[in-house]
């Protein structure tokens, strides 16, 4: 058992809740009215928000520090628009605009019917200088059991995104300085010997040997990995 690791798990079902007539999200962290002291940022990782947006719709969201919004379709494709760049990013596709505090960016579902799913993920920049801009990445999730990057490169922060078969393992190999946020995209995974469950998140410190080893428990599983 890993017992030298700080770890702390976040369940799905005790994340934080909000809702209109066009939106549902679900946060991992502090965001709006959810405030819990166990839900504070995780070093460099401020936000992570599991959306559902319908139909026409449009989401609008300012940064009050430097900021990477990294945006990643789950289901469906999604417009995005503000000084840092415009377009359209589909499953398979992520980006990263960089932002300077007090920018906004807006989110749309640019469908007549279907809802679309999306994460946000929020990683503070540490200079004020920040360069406005955007950049974006491809991975195939068809390309099984194994860990694809997510994140456009960074000098500060780094993504992986993987899909595996039941039983597979891997692992993700760190520097003893750095931490790394796991979220369970879909399925069940077994991280660090820690069972965690679709949508379920978990905070590593301290990593045991500087090694992140994971094992999927069903099929088509999905890991998101983020290292601070």
């Amino acid at each position: 058992m890993d017992t030298t690791t700080q770890a702390q798990i976040y369940l799905a079902d005790q994340r934080g809740h909000s809702q209109t007539p066009t939106l549902r999200s679900f946060h991992t962290f502090n965001f709006g009215s959810y405030q819990a002291d166990s839900r504070a940022p995780f070093g460099a990782l401020q936000l992570l928000n599991d959306d559902s947006l319908l139909a026409g719709a449009t989401l609008s969201l300012t940064v009050e520090q430097p900021t990477d919004v990294l945006l990643l379709p789950i289901n469906g494709g999604l417009e995005y628009r503000s000084d840092a760049g415009s377009g359209f990013l589909e499953p398979g596709q992520s980006g990263r605009l960089s932002l300077r505090p007090g920018m906004s960016y807006t989110v749309s579902n640019p469908y007549e019917v279907e809802t679309i799913d999306l994460l946000q993920i929020w990683l503070r920049r540490p200079d004020e200088s920040v360069s406005v801009g955007f950049a974006d990445t491809t991975f195939d999730l068809s390309q099984k059991n194994t860990l694809l990057p997510c994140l456009p490169m960074s000098a500060d922060s780094r993504a992986f995104i993987g899909r595996y078969d039941g039983r597979a393992e891997d692992t993700l190999s760190v520097t003893p300085e750095q931490g790394v946020f796991v979220f369970v995209v879909q399925g069940v995974f077994e991280v660090q010997n820690r069972l965690l469950h679709e949508r379920d998140g978990l905070s590593l410190l301290a990593i045991q040997g500087n090694t992140v080893e994971f094992e999927a428990l069903s099929n088509d599983a999905i890991l998101l990995l983020i290292v601070i």
